[in-house]
Order: C-alpha cells, then structure tokens, then sequence
C-alpha cells in the first residue's frame, strides 16, 4: 500500500503542473494589458495615461510582466511550489496570508455539508433500497431528484427565507459559531444528497441480492447486522467514489454558497478577485482548491483496501 501511494503521489504531479498552466494562463488569456486592468482603466485611459514611460515600465517590471511567458511561468510555477502566489493587486499582502485566514471557513463549510450530504443521502438511498417498489421508495427518490434539481442559490434564498427571515431562528449571514454555519451547509448538502441517495440505492440493491447476504439472513442473523455489517459496507466502494468527486462539486458550490450567505470564504474571495481583476488572488484560490480536490480523492483512492480486505495494492 506504501508504494501505491507513493505512485499515486507521483500521479498528482502531472494534474498539479496542468493546473497550475492554467491559472498561470488567466494573465496572459483575458484581453487588454494587466497594467491598465491593475490601475482599473479596461480602455487604457485617463489611469494609464497619468502614469510616465518610466513609471509604467517600472510596474510592469515589478510584475515580471517583462519576462518571456515561459520564464513567467517557471517563476510562477517555483513561487507556488513554496507556497509564494505573490501579492495582492489591491491590498498588497501577501495571496498566501489572505487564503490561509478563510481557507479553515470553506473546509468547515465543505465538510459539513458533505457530512449532511452522507447522512441524508445515505439514509434515504437505503431506505429505498429496503422499500424497493414500495410508496417509500418512490417518495424518497423523487426526494432526491428535487434535490438534484435545485440551485444552491435558489435554494440557499429559499431556506434564508424560511428559517432566517420568518422563523427567524438561525442567521442568513455571517461566518462566526455553530449557527451561522447550518443553512450554508444544509444548502450545499441538500444539492449533493440527490446524487449520494440514489447512488446509494442501486449498489444497495445489487448487494442485496448477492449469495453472501442470503446465506448470512438464512444463518438467523438480525436484519440489522446484515444490513449494517455484511451488505453495507461492500456497498460503500462507490459511494465513496462519489462521495470524493462531490468533494470538488462543493468546493466549486461553496463560491455561491458563500455569496449568498455573506459568509468568508475561498469561494467568496475568488468572486471579489474576479470582480477587481486581482489575477494573483484569482490564480492563488484556484490553484489551492485544486490541490485539495486532488489530496481528497488520493484519500478515496487509499480507503478502498480498508473497506474490501479483497483489495489488494501492487
């Protein structure tokens, strides 16, 4: 398993150098000169136009704009390495201090609303399972499809609605304790339960009918551990796969999510980066989301041999 996950490890470094290409891109790709976006004139107006020759070569220099592209990048690519993004374009600080403080309010976001996500998915899909063609088990699929069906933001309003505004029993803003925290992630679990229920009923389904599920209720044993112990489990393999791919569906919802609740986070400094053209803001929060995308699914890849014993690492 050791040198699986190294080869794994080493598998990452491809997709972290294609990531970091295209980030490194967004500068060069967008239309119009990163000086005058910088001074906030798309036109090249009155903001370059105040600038001298000296002043604005000075800045452009200061950027590292001067340098070949490939020369860019490799300074980028070495800077990101130790975890230098360089400098904000409108607060100066450093890309690194402002995602490190609301870095921990999207992986708490992100968590929670998988957790949410896990417990309401997986509940439903296994009630379904055990209900199969019943009333039940149409009810709680057509549960989940609403749920597939919904907008983050449509649904984050609707709950900001409900719970926020008449009932006025949780906040619809803010990023501070327990409470701010549940209608956020009861938006974003609610969004992904849909795809883990009906997940979760089919492989249930299938390993319902297997011999060893058989053979285990003819043994006399409660429904319960076979359930629990025999048919669920081996029913989790792909739930966790998807489980780790809704990982990135989240980390990409929590940038709505984070909007619509005025909550801190990396998805929401990324908007306001977008908004003011603050390009080394914008590379920074979207190369370190996509390192922890690919850090969640070497996780899903290693859980499989803890799940199935029968697995086996070469």
């Amino acid at each position: 398993m050791g040198q699986y996950a190294r080869n794994r490890l080493l598998l990452t470094i491809p997709v972290l150098i294609g990531v970091s290409l295209l980030t490194f891109s967004i500068l060069h790709l967008i239309p119009g000169d990163p000086v005058q976006m910088l001074l906030g004139d798309m036109g090249g107006g009155s903001a370059a136009g105040d600038l001298s020759e000296d002043a604005y070569n000075n800045l452009r220099e200061q950027l590292g704009l001067d340098d070949p592209i490939p020369v860019q990048y490799l300074n980028y690519a070495a800077n990101a390495a130790r975890g230098d993004f360089g400098r904000s374009f409108q607060t100066n600080r450093p890309v690194r201090d402002s995602i490190v403080e609301v870095l921990p309010y999207t992986f708490q976001l992100t968590v929670v609303g998988l957790g949410f996500a896990i417990v309401l998915g997986g509940g439903l899909g296994i009630i379904a399972a055990l209900r199969h063609n019943t009333w039940v088990d149409r009810l709680t699929m057509m549960v989940s499809l609403g749920g597939l069906a919904m907008p983050s933001f449509w649904l984050g309003f609707v709950l900001i609605q409900v719970f926020a505004l008449r009932l006025q029993v949780l906040p619809s803003t803010g990023s501070e304790g327990i409470a701010t925290l549940i209608l956020p992630a009861a938006t974003l679990g609610l969004v992904a339960s849909g795809v883990v229920a009906r997940l979760v009923r089919s492989t249930m389904l299938e390993v319902l009918r297997q011999e060893y599920v058989v053979t285990a209720r003819a043994k006399g044993l409660g429904e319960r551990v076979v359930i629990l112990r025999h048919a669920l489990r081996n029913a989790l393999i792909p739930v966790v796969t998807i489980v780790g791919l809704q990982f990135g569906a989240l980390l990409a919802g929590a940038v709505i999510v984070e909007t619509v609740f005025a909550r801190r986070g990396l998805g929401r400094l990324a908007v306001e980066a977008i908004l003011r053209r603050d390009f080394p803001m914008v590379q920074g929060t979207i190369l370190v989301a996509a390192v922890g995308y690919v850090i969640v699914n070497l996780i899903v890849d290693l859980s499989y041999a803890w799940l199935d014993p029968r697995i086996k690492y070469g």
